[in-house]
C-alpha cells in the first residue's frame, strides 16, 4: 500500500492573520505581569508572539501604541454604568470599587497606567466622560471634577496594591515592644488578608464620599 501523501501547502496569505490587536495586547499584559515592565520591549513582545520584530511593526507603530491598547483593554473592564441611573455618590462608589477590583488583578500595570496620557485611548476617554458628566449633572463645578476623579484614582491604586499584600505585612516579628498599640490594632483586623484589605478600602472610600458630599452641599464642589 502506497504511503499517504501529505496535502500540499496552500499558497497565498493565511486565512487568519498571525497577529491581531487582541493578541498583541494580551502578550504585552502577560510580559508585564510575569516579567515586569522593563521587559516590555518591542523585541520581547515579538519574541512572546513568536514573530519577527519587523512583522510586529506592521501591526503597531511603537511601544506607546501597545501601552495605549493595554490601558484601554484594562479600563474597559471598569464599571461606569452607575452614572447613567444612580445618584452621583453611589455611582462614584460603584466606579471606585470596580476600578480597585480591576487593578487588583493588574497591579504590575499600575506604575504605567497611573502616568500614561489618555490621548488616543477611546475606552478610557469614554469612561472619564461618563464620570465627568455624572458629576457635572450633580452640580460639581467644572474646575473640581478632575480633582475628584484624581482623588478617587489615588485611593484606588493604593487599595489595589493593598488587596494583594501578604497577610503578615504588618507583623512586627520579635519587636512588638516597639509598637504595642499598633500591634494590637493589627491583631484586631480580620485574619484573612483579602477581608482586611476590603475593610480598609471600605473605610477610606466611605470617608472620602462623606467628605465629597459635604463639600458639594457647602457649595464648594
Amino acid at each position: 500500500m502506497a504511503p499517504a501523501r501529505t496535502p500540499p501547502r496552500r499558497r497565498g496569505r493565511p486565512s487568519q492573520p498571525v497577529l491581531s490587536e487582541e493578541r498583541i495586547t494580551s502578550a504585552a499584559i502577560k510580559i508585564v505581569a510575569t516579567r515586569g515592565y522593563r521587559h516590555l520591549t518591542m523585541t520581547e513582545l515579538a519574541r512572546e508572539l513568536k514573530v519577527s520584530t519587523s512583522a510586529l511593526y506592521n501591526h503597531t507603530s511603537s511601544k506607546r501604541d501597545v501601552l495605549i491598547r493595554v490601558q484601554d483593554r484594562i479600563n474597559q473592564g471598569i464599571d461606569r454604568t452607575g452614572f447613567d441611573s444612580l445618584p452621583w455618590d453611589r455611582a462614584l462608589e460603584r466606579w471606585a470599587r470596580s476600578y480597585r477590583d480591576c487593578y487588583a488583578q493588574h497591579t504590575a500595570m499600575i506604575p504605567i497606567m497611573a502616568v500614561l496620557p489618555v490621548a488616543d485611548s477611546p475606552h478610557t476617554l469614554e469612561m472619564y466622560e461618563a464620570v465627568a458628566r455624572g458629576l457635572a449633572d450633580a452640580g460639581w463645578a467644572r474646575g473640581d471634577i478632575a480633582d475628584v476623579i484624581v482623588s478617587v484614582e489615588s485611593l484606588v491604586f493604593g487599595a489595589a496594591y493593598d488587596a494583594t499584600a501578604p497577610a503578615d505585612i504588618f507583623d512586627p516579628g520579635e519587636r512588638s515592644d516597639l509598637a504595642p498599640v499598633f500591634t494590637d490594632a493589627v491583631r484586631a483586623r480580620p485574619a484573612d488578608a483579602a477581608a482586611a484589605a476590603d475593610e480598609a478600602f471600605d473605610v477610606a472610600l466611605r470617608a472620602m464620599l462623606d467628605g465629597l458630599r459635604l463639600r458639594l452641599a457647602a457649595g464648594r464642589g
